[in-house]
């Protein structure tokens, strides 16, 4: 089992139940998924920015990228329904939690003058998501092998009904928010 996962299970149940005055362990929010998306607007003059793409997020998240392709024909972008534009995944159960802990504890720590992350990216119901600018903060990614630097959306999607309880879970989990 993850080492965040019993983390989750030891320190953080008592902590939310005590906190929001939950009466059932059921009640008590969880992660649900963790969904990272590049999207990629070049690959439609150049299709090998995808398969560099593809690779570097199966390294980081240790699971298979899949390409996503246009649902809309859009003139100016000279894009056309069904070319592909970008590549995502969605990590759920032990793959997300090992994702999670290596994101808080070695990733974002070696972002350039880091002072945490925006407390104010909530949805309105607890999920939160977060920009990166480049994918060479993780280990994972070799500095040689970079052809272009990429960005990258990630979402965390928690079982919270409001931003409170979210944040207050992503908190304890180890995410570091600005003061």
């Amino acid at each position: 089992m993850a080492r965040l996962k019993e983390t989750y299970q030891e320190q953080v149940i008592p902590a939310l139940m005590k906190r929001f005055n939950y009466r059932n362990k059921m009640e008590v929010p969880k992660l649900d998924k963790i969904v990272i998306n590049m999207g990629l607007g070049e690959a439609i003059q150049n299709v090998k920015i995808l398969d560099s793409a593809v690779q570097e997020l199966t390294l980081i998240t240790g699971q298979k990228a899949v390409i996503t392709k246009g649902k809309k024909s859009i003139a100016q972008f000279k894009l056309r329904v069904g070319m592909p534009i970008g590549v995502r995944v969605t990590l759920r159960k032990n793959r997300m939690y090992e994702f999670f802990n290596r994101l808080v504890n070695v990733t974002l720590p070696r972002v350039r003058d880091f002072k945490g992350v925006s407390s104010k990216s909530f949805d309105g119901r607890g999920n939160f998501a977060m920009g990166i600018r480049e994918q060479l903060i993780f280990p994972e990614i070799h500095y040689d092998k970079i052809d272009k630097i990429k960005g990258m959306n990630i979402v965390i999607g928690t079982t919270a009904r409001t931003d409170e309880e979210g944040k207050e879970l992503l908190k304890l989990l180890g995410m570091p928010f600005r003061n």
